[in-house]
């Protein structure tokens, strides 16, 4: 099987930027499709002018340019060229590399993801050329320029005018698509219920799994003085980070201790330090997943978007450690109350009394621990690659019924520009 991934970005030694879970689900995605003897080869943004091919792990990367006028996830604070920005990737039709590489790659496959800077141009070209196209949704490009769907301290229940005009063109571009995957069946209905993906043939949800397992989890010992809470990610207001912050302030000192992993500024660590000051925290900046989880009992998610599917799920299950999550996004379809964790309210009130019912029950903390670590029926990450592989084979059986029947090559595969049909 021949497998060519887009991803807005995907990290290398050359251009090693990660932003969220996407682009590391992208890069071991490609590898593990690899490992299992599939050729890959991946199309990425460029972060840098004139960017060269690199080769990672065996993959060839290529890098396209984007065509607007500043690079993606670059910092832009011009509210009016933000909206140019928008509106540019929103009426992309060219995607002169997915072009080349499907010339000369001949893949049975374009699979993408995220796709700032890329944009549904990659659909089009790739579906014109008769190549079948399968998206995973890993946030809300589609409907929301900021790919969010968050605004102003709140998730957004509905789309705004301004969101509607920016995100015309995407949503009318699925039409393009053979298959659309969920990471979360809430992500998927948030586009479904917006009258998107009618036209798709395959729609279905493929859960995430822990990209980087840890090597030999194992339980804490049992403490019945004080519980230690972690979060780990990007503290971002969407994340819920303030909220988790003053429900830190609430709690006693005595028996809640605080780990916090993941990048942040002096600057912010003292905004937040202000939230929660007699709080006994501790921010551990950028560390590794095995070094996070041996620190902490109880992992915290206090999110307060609609979060696609949260990879902090995933790696806390596989490290064998309960997760406290909020009612948002993709969590209560994957903690099991009082099983694999809790679910709670996300304002700083129900968070504090979450909290503390948990640290009130260590003896559960270790129950739900060692049941998540004896699990042998965990959903893994080669489950992931097998669910896309069985899509793959779906989507090439219909390519080679609709290429062997009179006529279909035709009706496919209008002639426009320089695309046209590859034969296999």
């Amino acid at each position: 099987m021949k497998v060519l991934l887009t991803s807005t970005l995907y990290p290398t030694p050359q251009a090693p930027k990660i932003v969220g879970g996407a682009e590391i689900f992208a890069r071991r995605f490609a590898e593990g499709l690899v490992q299992r003897g599939d050729e890959v080869e991946v199309i990425r943004a460029a972060s840098a002018p004139e960017q060269a091919r690199e080769s990672c792990n065996g993959i060839n990367v290529y890098s396209a340019p984007v065509q607007n006028v500043y690079l993606p996830f670059a910092e832009q604070k011009n509210v009016a060229l933000r909206s140019i920005w928008h509106a540019v990737d929103d009426w992309q039709l060219q995607a002169p590399l997915i072009a080349e590489r499907i010339g000369a790659f001949k893949p049975d496959v374009l699979h993408s993801n995220n796709l700032s800077g890329l944009t549904t141009a990659v659909w089009r070209v790739a579906a014109r050329l008769g190549v079948p196209v399968l998206h995973t949704l890993h946030d809300y490009y589609l409907t929301c320029p900021r790919c969010s769907r968050f605004d102003n301290g709140r998730s957004c229940e509905r789309t705004c005018t301004s969101c509607g005009i920016l995100t015309y063109h995407r949503k009318r571009a699925t039409h393009w698509l053979s298959a659309v995957v969920g990471v979360s069946e809430r992500v998927l209905s948030i586009h479904t219920d917006l009258g998107m993906f009618a036209e798709t043939p395959i729609r279905t949800v493929i859960r995430n799994a822990s990209t980087e397992p840890p090597h030999a989890p194992s339980p804490r010992p049992i403490c019945t003085t004080e519980v230690t809470f972690g979060f780990i990610g990007r503290l971002t207001e969407e994340k819920g980070i303030d909220n988790l912050m003053r429900a830190l302030a609430l709690l006693p000192r005595d028996r809640i201790r605080m780990m916090i992993a993941g990048r942040v500024s002096d600057e912010e660590q003292r905004r937040l330090r202000t939230l929660a000051p007699d709080a006994r925290i501790e921010f551990m900046g950028f560390v590794s997943p095995d070094d996070f989880y041996r620190q902490v009992d109880v992992v915290v998610a206090p999110s307060i978007w609609h979060d696609p599917g949260p990879l902090v799920v995933a790696d806390a299950k596989a490290a064998g450690r309960p997760l406290l999550g909020t009612r948002f996004g993709g969590m209560p379809e994957v903690i099991e109350e009082g099983v694999t964790g809790w679910l709670t309210e996300a304002d700083p009130k129900s968070l504090t009394k979450s909290m503390l019912a948990v640290a009130a029950d260590p003896h559960k903390i270790d129950e739900i621990s060692r049941r998540l670590i004896a699990d042998t029926n965990k959903w893994i990450f080669s489950d992931v690659l097998s669910s896309y592989k069985n899509l793959y084979e779906q989507l090439r059986e219909q390519r080679m019924s609709r290429v062997h029947t009179p006529g279909a090559e035709a009706s496919q595969a209008p002639a426009v520009g320089k695309e046209r049909l590859i034969p296999r």
